[in-house]
């Protein structure tokens, strides 16, 4: 009889080539695997991911569950057991036994991805794996007008990158927000949406750097959204700067629902 246990896991992406397994590949869902067949004695364990991080790109809120074999161990005593045996740049924060029908991917409702930008002049040596660098003058105002012209449901394929496996790219964007950390001299981006398409935040926040530099109009959200090509944004940011935040397996809470207010 398995046990299927949900579990949230946060990790310094930097050394990570992306959660994904992949041979000879330093990868998280990788090294859990590791640990459960240590814990299993050989036996392999497949744990599923809420979704796939490329390298660099970190987490505070990953899910992911497994099908435990054998006796049923406590979730505090799960949770405790994995991290004994992670490195230093995973930690698990949470644990809990589900139902045999929950699954990790089909039953979000949503996502919440962070995105980090160092405006310094220089590259610091102590940020530059955790966010991104953007060394020219913004108009927070600006980018905060524009980040509303993506809530509500569009078809995202200008943001898309190639390289997607996902044909049907209408999402509903929940919440966006800009803001400026004055202490830390950086810009953070709030992105809650029913799901998200390869690369899709790195190049959102791109286009929303470029709009703050005066490179783009305010009002040019709608005319991209509506060519549904991607070569209108060029530009990604680096994946260092990008955080997996929260995944949502409620209903998204009411003071997210920007969206609603249109």
């Amino acid at each position: 009889m398995n046990t299927r246990y949900k579990m949230t896991v946060a990790y310094d992406g930097h050394f990570f080539h992306g959660f994904q397994a992949q041979p000879k590949q330093r990868t998280v869902q990788g090294v859990i695997e590791t640990a459960l067949k240590k814990m299993t004695k050989g036996i392999y364990v497949k744990v599923e991911g809420s979704g796939r991080t490329d390298a660099g790109v970190h987490s505070l809120g990953q899910v992911i569950h497994f099908d435990y074999p054998g006796n049923i161990i406590p979730a505090e005593r799960m949770l405790y057991a994995l991290n004994s045996m992670m490195p230093l740049d995973v930690e698990f924060t949470d644990s809990e036994i589900v139902a045999n029908d929950f699954h990790v991917r089909y039953s979000t409702t949503g996502k919440w991805y962070r995105y980090r930008v160092s405006l310094d002049k220089f590259v610091n040596p102590f940020k530059r794996f955790y966010t991104g660098h953007y060394p020219y003058q913004v108009d927070l105002r600006k980018m905060q007008l524009a980040a509303k012209d993506l809530l509500g449901e569009h078809d995202f394929t200008s943001f898309a990158a190639s390289g997607g496996q996902i044909k049907n790219k209408v999402r509903t964007m929940y919440y966006v927000n800009v803001q400026r950390d004055e202490k830390e001299n950086e810009l953070i981006f709030d992105f809650i949406c029913s799901g998200f398409l390869y690369n899709m935040v790195r190049i959102l926040v791109a286009a929303l750097l470029e709009i703050g530099n005066g490179k783009r109009p305010v009002d040019d959200f709608p005319r991209i959204i509506k060519s549904k090509n991607r070569q209108e944004v060029r530009e990604t940011a680096q994946a260092s700067g990008l955080y997996l935040y929260h995944v949502f397996y409620e209903k998204i809470p009411e003071k997210y629902r920007l969206d609603q207010h249109l």
